[in-house]
């Protein structure tokens, strides 16, 4: 139905007779001359009926925004002085001679070119918003991405295998989505939040390297980089450990943005600690484009007359930590106090600070409500400590380590942007050493840091259960800009070590025997030392494409309440099927 492209036409293309099929993009009707801006996937070119090819210009005066056309025409160059160089198509036109209309359509709910359209309409009418030259654009690029990984990996003499879609329920951190079996009345499968036990028998299998881009479902809250249904580029290899799996890792997201941006990636990709991160950042996925950082204060505030201050440093779980910024001394109390209303919401009681007017006059130099609870040997301490100069600010968190972290981690990057600190440019890290477990302490019991099949960095299973607390993983977490777009690890190979993992998280051999029978059945048959990764697609096309937020790059996503506007889902389904599935539906409770 076409020979080109809209949007491929050029100077080259100047005196050919062409056949273009696409939108009516926008249409202009000038003295006579019609102009018609036709669009596809490619993008848009001016086509124009003057009253000579009578029949073309008449059913033009017809066509209206979205119509559906077939054009053929002449290429032309553009008149003197009408080329429009923010076109790619801008040197050239066509000249109309015909002119077909496949389909009309209604008034569409937004303009395409409009910026500020309401999020849900977009969903509701997702077939019109996938018109714009920018969705087009992202879903281009999200098929390069994917195409590009494919290709490494191939070459790596990975293979791709499908898992399975209904599976059984097995605690990986969130809940299930279930579904109802009809043939076992009464039981469920679940659908899987990864791959992970899949992946780990493939292994035992004998595959060695294995990928899979495939769809995960976990029934969280949602927020801008989560949805119900997501895509992992999942990867697992046999005979590798963590420095040989990560540098592998490492090359293939050198070539992705190398290939598809252009963007050179350092090398090798820097590593720090999960202690070190935490300590630093208050963040186990820090944005080093940000350089302001945290400074441990607990030890100098021990005996201060700030009970606050004092009570949190003496804490076994606490901390006391500082954010300087540089030049903050000049933010208004106004903007202070919007800081404190901030860090509030991450479980902070209050934001003490101290600006720093002339450092040199020491206690006389600094401004603060709290300067007169610190002594100034304190004082002198915090500010060589901090290396706080004349015009910064300093900003406090005292309590459990937990909610300083998460409060300064996100004060870092909010002061960062407000004082346009924040560089640009690519900034990936290894994060490493995780803590095995973390304690829930209201339930008093262990919960896994990243997931139960982890292997831990411990000789022996008698390890294990010793000191839980203070035993690390072997996980790696990739970050980038200090968002998370990869994490893996290597596993347990090993059934005693197993269970032994099982016992500090409480899972009891019936438990475990019940949830976990297979793989423990698996694990002694000859299970080969493996690890592996799983990348956050969405999430990494999100952050190469510069869009804010993951429902950007996904063709059909849910809404923040894990709806679709366009098809109504979640949706009633008719009595007879729920009595074929021995399901009835009770009425919720009142919130």
């Amino acid at each position: 139905m076409r020979t080109q492209y809209c949007g491929d036409l050029r100077e080259s293309h100047v005196g050919q007779a062409v056949t273009l099929a696409g939108w009516v993009h926008r249409r202009r009707d000038h003295g006579g001359v019609i102009f018609v801006d036709l669009r596809d996937r490619s993008g848009i070119v001016q086509v124009v009926f003057d009253p000579e090819a009578a029949e073309a210009f008449h059913a033009a005066e017809g066509v209206r925004s979205e119509y559906v056309l077939s054009v053929q025409g002449l290429v032309r160059p553009r008149p003197e002085g009408t080329a429009n160089p923010e076109m790619a198509t801008g040197q050239v036109e066509v000249l109309g001679q015909a002119l077909t209309v496949l389909n009309r359509a209604e008034t569409p709910p937004f303009q395409l070119d409009e910026e500020d359209v309401n999020e849900e309409t977009r969903l509701r009418y997702r077939y019109v918003d996938l018109r714009r030259p920018e969705m087009q654009r992202r879903l281009r690029l999200r098929a390069a991405i994917t195409r590009t990984l494919r290709r490494f990996l191939d070459e790596q003499d990975f293979i791709e295998v499908e898992t399975p879609m209904l599976t059984r329920a097995t605690p990986e951190g969130a809940r299930d989505y279930l579904v109802p079996s009809r043939t076992h009345p009464g039981e469920f499968f679940a659908l899987p939040q990864s791959p992970q036990l899949f992946k780990q028998l493939l292994m035992m299998g004998g595959t060695d390297r294995y990928y899979q881009v495939v769809r995960c479902f976990r029934d969280e809250d949602l927020r801008a980089d989560r949805q119900p249904e997501f895509t992992q580029l999942d990867i697992e290899t046999s005979f590798m450990d963590e420095a040989e799996i990560t540098g592998l890792m490492e090359r293939m997201v050198r070539e992705l943005f190398t290939q598809v941006l252009e963007a050179p990636l350092p090398s090798p990709i820097p590593r720090m600690t999960y202690r070190e991160a935490m300590a630093r950042y208050g963040s186990d996925r820090p944005d080093l484009r940000n350089p302001l950082e945290l400074t441990e204060l607990t030890d100098l505030m021990r005996d201060v007359d700030f009970k606050v201050f004092a009570q949190a440093a003496a804490d076994p779980r606490g901390r006391v930590a500082a954010l300087r910024a540089p030049g903050g001394a000049a933010l208004p109390r106004s903007q202070i106090d919007e800081y404190g209303r901030f860090v509030g919401v991450y479980g902070a009681k209050g934001l003490a600070y101290i600006k720093v007017n002339e450092k040199a006059r020491g206690r006389e130099g600094l401004q603060s409500p709290i300067v007169k609870f610190l002594s100034d040997a304190v004082l002198e301490a915090v500010l060589t400590r901090t290396g706080a100069e004349d015009g910064d600010v300093l900003f406090f968190g005292a309590d459990r380590a937990s909610v300083v972290n998460e409060a300064l981690g996100a004060l870092r990057l909010r002061v960062g942007e407000d004082l346009g600190l924040v560089e640009h440019g690519w900034r990936p890290l290894w994060v490493v050493d995780f803590p095995m477990f973390e304690r829930d302490e209201k339930e008093g019991r262990w919960y896994a840091t990243h997931h139960p099949f982890t292997a831990p960095k411990a000789d022996g299973p008698e390890e294990v259960g010793a000191d839980p607390g203070n035993l690390l993983s072997r996980a790696y977490d990739l970050v980038l800009n200090g968002t998370e777009v990869g994490g893996g690890s290597i596993r347990i190979h090993r059934e005693e070590m197993q269970k032994a993992v099982f016992q500090v998280l409480g899972i009891g051999e019936e438990e475990a025997k019940e949830k976990f029978g297979f793989l423990l059945t698996a694990l002694r048959y000859g299970t080969p030392p493996h690890g592996g990764i799983a990348f956050g697609l969405d999430r990494l096309v999100m952050l190469m494409i510069g869009a804010p937020s993951i429902r950007e790059v996904i063709a059909f996503p849910k809404t923040q309440t894990a709806a679709c506007p366009l098809t109504s889902a979640p949706a009633p389904v008719e009595a007879l099927q729920l009595r074929e599935l021995g399901i009835r539906v009770l009425t919720p409770p009142p919130a």
